[in-house]
């Protein structure tokens, strides 16, 4: 199974063709904030940008705060998401230790399943997917 990482956020430049790439692609809306990768500024004009995006914690904090197991535990870390089982009771987003976990003024729940799709829209290859072993398949 691969884990999308982010080991060149050096290139990035800003413009979330990502987000766009992932909230399209993934969960067929086009906003920035439906996104599972969000890119935010580091904390000025010189800085550069980091993308928020789940880090595939092993055990993770939000599939244990979810009542519904709509997050569950993946071997090798990370997570499954079910939308469908999911209640928007918002347990799982002060449960992420990296603000991975965004929901939007629907309630809506956003997280990185590390599909991969958005990797080809990065114009300057600051993401990458990478192989770790143990871990599952993808659901959404």
């Amino acid at each position: 199974m691969k884990l999308l990482t982010t080991p060149r956020m050096d290139r990035c430049i800003g413009c979330h063709s990502c987000s766009l790439a992932c909230a399209r692609l993934v969960h067929k809306r086009l906003s920035w904030s439906s996104s599972g990768i969000r890119i935010h500024s580091s904390g000025g004009l010189s800085t550069g940008f980091v993308a928020l995006r789940c880090l595939g914690c092993a055990p993770a904090p939000c599939a244990a705060a979810c009542p519904t197991d709509a997050l569950k535990q993946r071997d090798g870390g990370g997570i499954f998401f079910k939308r469908k089982h999911c209640i928007r009771c918002s347990a799982c987003v002060p449960a992420c230790p990296v603000d991975a976990i965004y929901q939007d003024e629907r309630n809506d729940v956003f997280v990185c399943i590390h599909c991969g799709r958005c990797v080809s829209f990065c114009p300057h290859d600051c993401l990458e997917m990478q192989e770790v072993e143990g871990m599952s398949e993808v659901v959404i």
